[in-house]
């Protein structure tokens, strides 16, 4: 009787021990092969983030979680997180929220095969963030109300009391302000706060470029200073256009250009995953997902622009890079002092 039960509990034992085995066997498998899902801080235009995270997940099957707010927002939050943040990427409409998180060593370096497929003059000095696409500043004015060889020279002339209501301007919009502080670098503090403060006494404010170019187009200005893509945008949306745009040449500071940026966060749980994301971005299949949604002009060396945009080799931008417009203060704390916000 003794034997039998010896036996049954052997039999019982041995059981038990396979089941434990299975369990320590499979389980790592199980945790090996659950899907990553990263999170897209999106800062750029809602249907530009989305686009991506779709063309991105039905390349490599990685899910992208986007959630949607300003490019500052979005940074100050993942400053605010700090190694708990969410975030595995984040993608700016502009550089300077970018610059001022690899300052407080918040960023990851961007793979070095990432940075090789984008000109330097593009990308952060350490590599920590990247420009994705860029764009330019430019004039959009109205043949009806002005004519382009009346347009003046340099940025710096919409400053003149002879431009009393002809000129629209949005002093909230991130481009601007780096407009602003192009001029700082170019000309001189006394120069910028000159030209804001002329701004805000002749010029007319608006709350964002699209209200801006559209005060444009039905005539309600004559000018206004945008970046070039809500033209296309607009252009997409309703055909034939009144307005039309003129570009500052020999590197004046209204023909600057920005880029729209991204980085991989530091704290990322998946920055292997993180790091494809933002090889994906200036991929040339990315890049065209990108340039099809917006009529910004391709950074990956050697692509050009399928959307009719002037080429880029022929814009006669200023020489003053994304890197060299920091994280942007200096042209915040002007326009507060001109009471432009």
């Amino acid at each position: 009787m003794m034997l039998r039960y010896t036996r049954r509990a052997t039999s019982l034992l041995r059981g038990l021990i396979l089941s434990l085995l299975g369990l320590a066997l499979f389980a790592p498998l199980a945790q090996a092969g659950d899907p990553v899902t990263l999170t897209l801080y999106n800062g750029q235009h809602k249907e530009v983030g989305d686009a991506v995270a779709k063309a991105f997940e039905a390349k490599t099957g990685i899910h992208v979680n986007v959630r949607k707010g300003s490019s500052n927002q979005l940074a100050s939050q993942i400053v605010e997180e700090g190694d708990r943040s969410p975030a595995d990427v984040i993608y700016t409409e502009e550089s300077p929220p970018l610059n001022k998180l690899g300052e407080q060593g918040l960023l990851a370096k961007a793979d070095d095969a990432t940075l090789t497929v984008l000109p330097k003059d593009y990308v952060a000095s350490n590599g920590t963030w990247i420009g994705v696409t860029a764009r330019v500043r430019v004039v959009a004015f109205n043949p009806k109300l002005i004519d382009e060889k009346d347009l003046p020279k340099t940025v710096l002339d919409f400053a003149n009391p002879e431009w009393q209501g002809k000129v629209g301007f949005v002093p909230t919009s991130g481009a601007f302000q780096e407009q602003a502080v192009a001029i700082i670098k170019l000309h001189g503090m006394d120069a910028a706060e000159e030209w804001l403060t002329g701004l805000r006494a002749f010029g007319k404010t608006y709350s964002n470029n699209m209200v801006a170019l559209k005060a444009v187009e039905n005539g309600e200005v004559a000018t206004v200073l945008v970046n070039n893509y809500y033209w296309f945008a607009l252009q997409r949306e309703k055909g034939q256009l009144d307005s039309k745009l003129h570009y500052f040449t020999d590197g004046d500071a209204g023909g600057l250009i920005t880029v729209s940026s991204a980085a991989v966060i530091k704290s990322s749980k998946y920055p292997k995953e993180a790091q494809q994301l933002l090889a994906y971005m200036v991929s040339e299949e990315g890049q065209r997902v990108i340039t099809q949604t917006t009529a910004e002009y391709p950074l990956h060396k050697g692509m050009e622009s399928d959307r009719g945009l002037k080429p880029f080799s022929e814009l006669q931008a200023p020489k003053v890079t994304p890197a060299d417009l920091g994280n942007a203060e200096e042209a915040l704390d002007l326009e507060r002092d001109v009471g432009l916000n």
